[in-house]
C-alpha cells in the first residue's frame, strides 16, 4: 500500500471532524450493528413465532419466511438508490431519516398481532436499513484520511461479521426471558440514542456537483434489483429454480438491469457512470464480497439446524457456538491491511476466499457425533477467512471512485454483499433441501401407515421430519436417526458445492486483482468533496 500521505487541504477535511473520527466512526458502528444483528436475530425467533397466540402469532412456515424476506427484498431492492439520495442531500441526512425508518418498523413489528402486519413492518425495517448501510461506509470514506482509512474499513467489515453472529446470541437470550417481539423492541432504545449521538457528531457530506435527476435509471435499477432478489427468494423457497415463478423472475430482472446499463451508458446524466465497472479492482472486488457472503449466509443458516435440530442445542446455545466466527472477525478485519502493505491485495484476498474453501470443507468433518469444537475451529476459520477478504476488497471499491460518489460506491458494495448472501440462503438452501429429502424419502415411505399428505410435510426439512416423528410417538422413533443422517449427507454435500464457489473466487481474485491497491483517484478531484462539521 501507498506510504501515508499528510492531511491536506486537498482532503478538505476540517480539524473539528478529524479529531473526532474515532468517536464518528463508533457512532457510525453503532447503526450498523443494530441493522445488520437484525438481518439475524429474527431466525432463533421463528419457532416462537409460528406457535399459537399467546406466545407467538400462530405464523405459517410460508409466512415465516416471508418475514424474513420482505425485510431482505426491500433493502437489496432500494440500496443502490439510497447510496445516489445520500450523494445528493445528505450522508448524514440519510443516516438519520434511516435510523428514524428502522426505529419505527421495529416498533410496529414488535407490536405486530397477525403475521400480515408483521410482514408489512419488517418491509418498512428493509426501507429504513436500505437508508443506513451505504451512508455509514460513505461517511467514513469522508471522516478518515487514505492513511486511516483502511483501518477504519476493517474496522467496519469487522463489525459486519460481529453483528452477523451477534444475532441470534442476542435473540437467544431474549427469547428466554422475554416474548417473542422483544427481538424487535430492543432495537427502539438503541435507534434513539444513536440518532442522538449522529446529531451530535456526525458531519454531513455530499456530492458538491450531482448534475442532474436520473429518475428513469434509479426507476429501473430498483425493479431490476427487486425482481433478481425476489426470483432468488422463490427459487429458494420452492427448492427449484427451474420453476416459472423463479427463472423468469430473475431473468427478467437481469433483462431490466441490461436496460439499466444501457440506458446509464447513453446518457448525458447517469445515475451513475457504468465505466466505473471497467476499473478491475473495482470489478473484481465487488464480485469477491459476493462471493464471501454466498458461503458465509448461506452456511450460517444451514449450520443452525445442524445445531438446533441434530446436535440438540437450544437457541442460545447455537447462537454462543458461533461466537469464533465473530472473535475472528474482531480480531483479523482491523488489522488485515497490515497483511495487505506486507502481500498485496491480489494475494491477500485469493488466499482469504482459498482459506474459506478449506474452512467449508471442514464441515465434511462433521457427524451426528463428532465433538462440537471441530465446528468452533471451522468457523474460526470462516471468520478469518471473511476478514482478510472484506476488507481490501471494500477498500479497492471506495477508493476506485471519487470520494464525492462515496454513497454509490458504498451501494453498490453492499449491493452485492446482499444479493450473494440471498443466493447463498436460496442456491445453498435448496440445494440443501433437495439432497435432504432425496436421503429420508425411503425411509418415510417405509413407516406403516403414514399418509402421503404427511410424507411430503416431514420430507422438507429435518425439523419437519422430527416433528412428524414426535407426533407419531413410539412409531415415529425408528425416523429420528435416519433424519439426522440425512441431515448430515445433504450438509456435507451444500458444504462442498459452497467451497467449490469460494475456490472460484479464489481464481477471480488472482486473476483480475492488481497486486497493490492503487492511489485514490488525483487530487483535482478530492477537492471537489464537500465535508461540512454541523452541530
Amino acid at each position: 500500500m501507498s506510504a501515508p500521505e499528510p492531511r491536506s487541504a486537498a482532503l478538505q477535511i476540517p480539524e473539528t471532524v478529524h479529531s473526532r473520527r474515532w468517536a464518528i466512526l463508533t457512532v457510525l458502528l453503532f447503526s450498523l450493528v443494530v441493522v445488520v444483528l437484525d438481518n439475524s436475530i429474527l431466525n432463533v425467533a421463528m419457532k416462537t413465532i409460528a406457535q399459537p397466540p399467546p406466545t407467538g402469532l400462530g405464523s405459517t412456515q410460508s409466512q415465516l419466511q416471508w418475514a424474513i424476506n420482505a425485510y431482505t427484498l426491500v433493502f437489496a431492492g432500494l440500496l443502490f438508490t439510497s447510496g445516489l439520495v445520500g450523494d445528493r442531500l445528505g450522508r448524514k441526512k440519510t443516516l438519520i431519516f434511516g435510523m428514524l425508518v428502522f426505529g419505527a418498523g421495529s416498533l410496529l413489528s414488535a407490536l405486530a398481532d397477525s403475521s400480515g402486519e408483521l410482514i408489512a413492518f419488517r418491509a418498512l425495517m428493509g426501507f429504513g436499513a436500505a437508508f443506513v448501510m451505504p451512508s455509514t461506509l460513505a461517511i467514513i470514506a469522508n471522516v478518515f484520511d487514505r492513511d486511516e482509512r483502511p483501518k477504519a474499513i476493517g474496522i467496519w467489515t469487522g463489525t459486519v461479521g460481529f453483528g452477523i453472529a451477534l444475532g441470534p446470541i442476542v435473540g437467544g437470550l431474549l427469547l428466554q426471558h422475554f416474548w417473542w417481539g422483544s427481538v424487535f423492541l430492543v432495537n427502539v432504545p438503541i435507534v434513539a440514542i444513536g440518532v442522538i449521538a449522529m446529531a451530535a457528531l456526525v458531519p454531513d457530506s455530499k456530492d458538491p456537483l450531482p448534475g442532474r435527476l436520473d429518475p428513469v435509471g434509479v426507476l429501473l435499477s430498483i425493479i431490476g434489483l427487486v425482481l433478481v432478489a425476489y426470483g432468488i427468494i422463490k427459487g429458494g423457497q420452492l427448492a427449484d429454480f427451474t420453476a416459472p415463478e423463479s427463472w423468469m423472475t430473475i431473468v427478467t430482472g437481469v433483462v431490466v438491469l441490461g436496460g439499466w446499463v444501457l440506458h446509464e451508458h447513453r446518457s448525458d446524466h447517469p445515475a451513475f457512470d457504468i465505466a466505473y465497472f471497467r476499473d478491475r479492482r473495482f470489478s473484481a472486488s465487488v464480485v469477491a464480497i459476493g462471493f464471501v457472503f454466498f458461503g458465509l449466509v448461506g452456511v450460517t443458516f444451514f449450520s443452525v439446524f445442524y445445531t438446533q435440530s441434530v446436535r440438540g442445542y437450544s437457541p442460545l446455545q447455537s447462537g454462543l457456538l458461533m461466537l469464533p466466527l465473530a472473535a475472528a472477525q474482531i480480531i483479523f478485519a482491523p488489522r488485515a491491511r497490515l497483511v495487505v502493505a506486507r502481500f498485496g491485495a491480489r494475494a491477500v484476498c485469493a488466499a482469504g476466499l482459498a482459506l474459506d474453501a478449506v474452512a467449508f470443507l471442514g464441515f465434511l468433518l462433521l457427524g451426528t457425533a463428532t465433538p462440537i469444537w471441530v465446528l468452533e475451529v471451522v468457523f474460526f476459520l470462516m471468520g478469518m477467512a471473511m476478514a482478510h477478504v472484506m476488507p481490501p476488497a471494500t477498500v479497492m471499491i471506495m477508493s476506485a471512485l471519487p470520494r464525492e460518489k462515496a454513497g454509490s460506491a458504498s451501494a453498490v458494495n453492499n449491493t452485492f454483499r446482499q444479493v450473494g448472501g440471498a443466493l447463498g440462503v436460496a442456491v445453498l438452501g435448496s440445494l440443501l433441501s433437495t439432497v435432504y429429502h432425496s436421503g429420508i424419502d425411503s425411509h418415510l415411505a417405509a413407516v406403516p401407515g403414514l399418509s402421503e399428505h404427511l410424507q411430503q410435510t416431514a420430507g422438507q426439512s429435518v425439523e419437519a421430519t422430527l416433528t412428524v416423528a414426535q407426533q407419531l410417538g413410539s412409531a415415529g422413533r425408528a425416523l429420528v436417526q435416519p433424519a439426522n443422517d440425512a441431515f448430515v449427507h445433504a450438509m456435507h454435500v451444500t458444504a462442498t458445492a459452497s467451497a467449490g464457489v469460494a475456490a472460484l473466487g479464489a481464481v477471480v481474485a488472482l486473476v483480475f486483482l492488481p497486486s497493490r491497491t492503487s492511489q485514490e483517484p488525483p487530487a483535482h478531484e478530492q477537492e471537489r468533496v464537500s465535508v461540512r462539521s454541523e452541530g
